[in-house]
């Protein structure tokens, strides 16, 4: 087996790196982090540098084919701690009161994307239990040989993170908000789980939508034009700067999904009579769906919830998907049907000194976080069992 980094997803042909990762996660799909590189959303500039690693079949010594690509795994070398969601900006304080440099780093992940999945990629059939720990000890390898403090996988599914704790990693806890559909026949069934007040302020959220004269309607990425990315850019814009948040994205890489990546998308459109007031970007996966960006010209009250949550959950129910995530944090999900969920995080620190002190915190906030995810157990707006 060779390995490879490359700083540019576009030097491989997108069939080989796609029958890596198959059609259930939409992330790591070449139309996704290539159009994420070509849109220079990511890039050197931008602090984020791909080094992906890459598995070849053979090496040059054993003649054959040593062309096909049978593994890889999306890595960046890292120059701050933005768009990642799985907050060390402490560690990289702490390092810097010691007079000790924390960036460069090495993140393998989905820039921009707070969603669990695969972070190391091998084709379905092919040999795991060969190919995963070559990919693994390749990136413990290079992140050993760069310049790099630190090595973090993010978001990673919980398999993979009791895999990288047996290699030694630190494992860290977090938590979003997941809503589950276990075949619910319509809304209204899904609704009549709720306890009476929090079923009675539901109603009301999207009441209030339809009293505004604002309907929303569900958009696959096929019936979607340049009109319409252009509308939803503007919006997602505007909102970014109504609450003083960094816009990652740009208008190219918008289009560029919207163009390679058609199938995956589902957007939520908000009419006003025949105008557009909102617009929600989702992908869709195998059996979930992953709310990604909203936007709006101006705040309409309750157009949020209805925009990414209710449709989206309508959508789900009738798709017959089984999950949505809706992204990082928001406390007020939980009101709105979304269960507390943990996420998982893996992390290497070169410095033996940090990662000692580092373990001990993650000890305690592991803890933290699972009585606070039982806490907020205790605040599902569903009935309890009698």
């Amino acid at each position: 087996m060779r390995l490879e980094t490359i700083d540019r997803l576009s030097t491989l042909p997108p069939s080989q790196w796609n029958r890596l990762c198959g059609t259930d996660h939409p992330f790591v799909r070449h139309e996704f982090l290539s159009a994420l590189e070509d849109s220079d959303c990511v890039c050197a500039h931008h602090g984020w540098t791909p080094q992906h690693l890459v598995a070849y079949q053979g090496d040059d010594t054993e003649g054959g084919d040593t062309n096909t690509l049978i593994g890889a795994v999306p890595l960046y070398l890292k120059d701050h701690s933005y768009g990642e969601y799985v907050f060390d900006w402490a560690w990289a304080n702490a390092y810097a009161r010691s007079g000790l440099d924390y960036y460069p780093k090495l993140v393998a992940a989905i820039p921009f994307t707070p969603a669990t999945g695969p972070r190391i990629l091998v084709a379905q059939g092919d040999p795991r239990q060969i190919i995963v720990p070559t990919l693994t000890e390749g990136v413990q390898t290079y992140a050993e040989n760069s310049p790099a403090s630190s090595l973090h996988w993010l978001f990673t599914r919980q398999p993979t993170n009791q895999y990288l704790a047996q290699q030694g990693l630190l494992t860290r806890i977090g938590h979003q908000f997941h809503w589950h559909n276990p075949g619910y026949r319509d809304f209204d069934q899904f609704l009549n789980t709720f306890s009476a007040h929090k079923h009675k302020k539901l109603k009301r959220d999207r009441r209030r939508v339809e009293e505004a004269g604002i309907h929303v309607d569900i958009r696959t990425g096929l019936e979607l034009d340049e009109k319409h990315w252009d509308t939803f850019y503007a919006f997602y814009l505007a909102t970014i700067q109504r609450h003083g948040a960094i816009p990652y994205l740009s208008r190219c890489f918008f289009h560029s999904i919207g163009r390679n990546m058609p199938e995956y998308i589902v957007m939520a459109v908000a009419h006003e009579g025949p105008k557009w007031v909102a617009m929600a970007l989702n992908l869709r996966g195998k059996d979930t769906l992953y709310g990604r960006y909203w936007g709006s010209l101006r705040d309409y009250h309750s157009l949020h919830f209805e925009t990414c949550y209710y449709t989206a959950m309508e959508y789900c129910i009738k798709q017959k998907l089984k999950r949505f995530e809706a992204g990082a944090q928001g406390e007020h999900k939980l009101s709105r049907g979304f269960l507390a969920t943990t996420t998982y995080s893996a992390h290497w620190l070169r410095h033996p000194e940090f990662a000692n002190a580092i373990a001990n915190f993650l000890q305690q906030e592991s803890q933290g976080m699972r009585d606070y995810i039982k806490a907020l157990d205790q605040h599902s707006p569903y009935r309890r069992a009698q």
